[in-house]
């Protein structure tokens, strides 16, 4: 690697005041890393409204568009979010109590699993009806679940070590997040890598950081790949952490050149070092047969949308194939409000570099691709039939949506809209050899195990149970969203992030290992996630009632940007006197 051109100095100054900061880090106590953070959230607060207005911009709208509820949701309020449940877990430590409730462990048909959300009263309040449990690995028992969580607290704190985090360039808050887990769960201080992408975060995260950085814990360093390849190789260097593509994780491990694949075959690595990742994937959104509708197929529509085009579909998690049943009677129903919910949207582009080139692609490929957005975006391929097409085997990390229709429902399976609209209608037949083909599909023929979603009405969930919970056991993913994006357990802190076990090095796939994890569980599966089906106050009559409107995060929310702002503020310090406002304005969304 060519080194002239490279700011080494800068570099190895970086990693050299890290190395004299890991001691003092590891020495620090639990009642001094809680202070550390509770200093730190009213840091968040304070560049919250600079540092989303540097993300709208450089998306191309405006801070008071819309569209920056994304913004916040992705920064300030991440952010805030899982400092705010590290801090939980934190305080029970220090009061001498286990960090996960007894009565939040159990076995279920054999498994155990533990509820990680609500964590607390007033989780309950603001996400009602939304609910996380982690799945843990075959054999590990209840016990073992409650004796190994927040092990660098209970005499198993790891050496001090120090990383590289080499930062992600789509999600605001993802490099910061992998900061924290890396000094709260890993005991390890961390150089992070910005990408050039995002680079323009990096004087917000200086700032919010600035403790860690003065005691030498922490630094933000700028540069691209030849940075990161430099400090991958860095004597100074003992584990790695990346958010990106599998492209550049090979990349480093295996190297670029002529015999890149023979080391990769041979598992004789160019970096051979502890190396943790989350590389995305091809995610799926699987929607099971049931009776739903005309306004199920509204809001779900607007789910799926949302699931695409947040962040312009810049997202390791984006749902990238709609699965659907070939012969149900509500498919087209529900593309039709797909396609009504995408011309909707405010005018806004793709811009991730190299965006505009894989949409050209797909459209070459695909020439009955519609098109409903400005310059060339949103594209839906309404009926993939190709299994080994590019939109199934690899990451488009843009507005492109692609349908698959399977076998398995039949055109009895119905429709609430088909019986007269009346809700309480029949759940039709059994789901079941949908649902095998769905979950086959997705495990075997889809690259990635990051994330899936599942939308399936309770109605039917209710009827046909075993069909059901055999389908969430059986896909391989990290994060399992049921009628839930399953991004939201990127944002929720207490939910393990991360593909599901069993990639290797030479096989990475979706990566290695969980971040976030306020818990720090041990032995993790996956996580399943749960929303209601509908918001308050339908939900009453699908059979999921909860008092939670429609999601902020949706891109369809009108009032979004208000009430993220006075989440995060929430988030930040919760008070009563806060809570009429955001309720004054989600149920405006």
């Amino acid at each position: 690697m060519t080194t002239e051109l490279l700011d080494t100095d800068a570099l190895d100054r970086a990693v050299a005041d890290l190395r004299t900061g890991r001691d003092t880090w590891a020495a620090t106590p639990l009642d001094e890393r809680i202070a550390l953070l509770e200093r730190l959230l009213p840091r968040i607060t304070a560049r919250a409204a600079a540092m989303a207005e540097a993300g709208a911009r450089a998306k191309g709208y405006g801070p008071d568009s819309t569209a920056a509820a994304e913004d916040w949701i992705g920064a300030p309020w991440a952010l805030t979010q899982n400092v705010a449940a590290l801090l939980h877990v934190l305080r029970r430590l220090a009061a001498g109590q286990d960090p996960v409730p007894a009565d939040a462990v159990r076995e279920r048909r054999g498994r155990t699993v533990v509820d990680v959300f609500p964590a607390t009263g007033w989780d309950r309040l603001l996400l009602n009806g939304f609910t996380a449990e982690v799945h843990v690995r075959a054999g590990t028992t209840p016990r073992q679940v409650r004796d190994r969580a927040a092990g660098p607290y209970r005499g198993r704190a790891p050496r001090p070590r120090v990383s590289l985090v080499l930062g992600a360039g789509n999600v605001a808050a993802i490099t910061a997040l992998d900061v924290l887990h890396k000094l709260y769960a890993e005991n390890q201080v961390v150089v992070a890598k910005m990408n050039p992408v995002n680079d323009y975060l990096r004087p917000h995260f200086d700032e919010i950081f600035a403790e860690f950085t003065a005691r030498g814990w922490v630094r933000f360093v700028p540069g691209g790949a030849a940075e990161g390849a430099y400090l991958a190789g860095h004597d100074g260097i003992d584990t790695l952490h990346i958010t990106g593509s599998d492209r550049t994780h090979d990349a480093l491990v295996w190297g670029t050149d002529d015999q890149a694949e023979e080391r990769r075959r041979a598992d004789t690595p160019l970096l051979d070092k502890e190396f943790t990742s989350e590389l995305g994937g091809v995610s799926p959104c699987i929607v099971t047969p049931g009776p739903w509708t005309r306004a199920d197929f509204r809001h779900q529509a607007e789910h799926i949308v949302t699931s695409k085009m947040n962040n312009s579909g810049h997202n390791c998690i984006a749902g990238q194939v709609l699965v659907v049943p070939a012969d149900w009677d509500g498919t087209e129903e529900l593309l039709t409000e797909i396609r009504r919910v995408l011309r909707a949207l405010p005018p806004r582009t793709d811009y991730y570099p190299g965006a505009r080139d894989r949409l050209a692609a797909v459209r070459a490929a695909h020439p009955e691709t519609e098109v409903l957005g400005p310059d060339g975006c949103r594209l839906l391929i309404p009926d993939v039939t190709d299994h080994t097409d590019p939109l199934l085997t690899d990451e488009v990390f843009a507005s492109a949506l692609a349908v698959v229709r399977l076998p398995g429902a039949h055109p009895g399976t119905g429709t609430a809209a088909d019986a007269g609209t009346d809700p309480a209608a029949g759940p039709g037949t059994d789901p079941g050899p949908f649902l095998k083909e769905a979950v086959a599909f997705a495990n075997d023929v889809l690259p990635g195990t990051l994330g899936a979603t599942l939308l399936v009405h309770p109605r039917t969930e209710k009827s046909h149970p075993r069909q059901v919970s055999e389908a969430i056991e059986a896909l391989r993913y990290g994060t399992l969203g049921v009628n839930c994006w399953s991004a939201v357990g990127f944002l929720l802190g207490y939910t393990p992030w991360g593909a599901h076990p069993g990639h290797t090095r030479r096989s990475i796939g979706s990566g290695i290992g969980f971040v976030h994890n306020a818990f720090m569980l041990e032995d993790v599966e996956k996580t399943v996630l749960r929303a209601p089906f509908a918001p308050a106050p339908r939900g009453l009559f699908t059979g999921s009632p909860s008092i939670s409107p429609r999601p902020p995060f949706y891109v369809t929310n009108r009032t979004a940007l208000t009430t993220i702002r006075r989440v995060t503020a929430f988030t930040a310090a919760p008070s009563l006197a806060k809570l009429p406002g955001i309720f004054a304005s989600a149920l405006r969304g």
